[in-house]
């Protein structure tokens, strides 16, 4: 493990759960076995070479992006400052979102079956921009709804010019 591993996170970032690894996992390998059953189907109508082939590709391909699942999931973080909201994720391709609290429109907590199992909550926040990109996947329920009442009271506040 490299020293950039070590630290992927700036410092003064909050990182979300590392259950989110596990969650997103356990959904690769629901698509790897539904993939699976598509490979073992190709039994009975592709010479054995192609039924071998697509399963050493499938193989391969969960292997990946099991790894690159668990390196980017080290790379999420947050931080509320006085004026806005930061987002940082990303390995090779580093993206920070900065959403100030008055831009907000409204922010929500969302879970999916496989993210409540592993009590992990998505916080999305809402602005004017149809193109904004914020959300923090994997956070704590409990979290997600505490930061989510915050933001609409820090947006509420800026909004009002407080």
């Amino acid at each position: 493990m490299s020293e950039r591993d070590a630290r992927p996170l700036p410092p003064g970032l909050t990182p979300v759960s590392p259950r989110l690894t596990s969650a997103r996992l356990l959904t690769l390998a629901i698509a790897a076995v539904v993939a699976g059953a598509g490979v073992a189907a190709t039994m009975f109508f592709a010479p054995r070479w192609v039924t071998v082939t697509l399963a050493v590709v499938l193989i391969v391909a969960v292997v990946w992006v099991g790894l690159v699942i668990a390196r980017q999931v080290r790379h999420i973080g947050y931080a509320t400052r006085d004026d806005d909201l930061l987002i940082v994720r990303g390995v090779m391709f580093r993206t920070t979102t900065v959403v100030p609290y008055g831009r907000m429109q409204y922010v929500e907590v969302s879970s999916g079956p496989i993210a409540r199992m592993f009590d992990l909550a998505t916080l999305e926040l809402h602005t004017a921009s149809a193109s904004s990109d914020a959300t923090i996947p994997g956070m704590p329920r409990r979290d997600a709804e505490a930061l989510r009442d915050r933001l609409a009271a820090l947006g509420e506040a800026h909004l009002a010019g407080l």
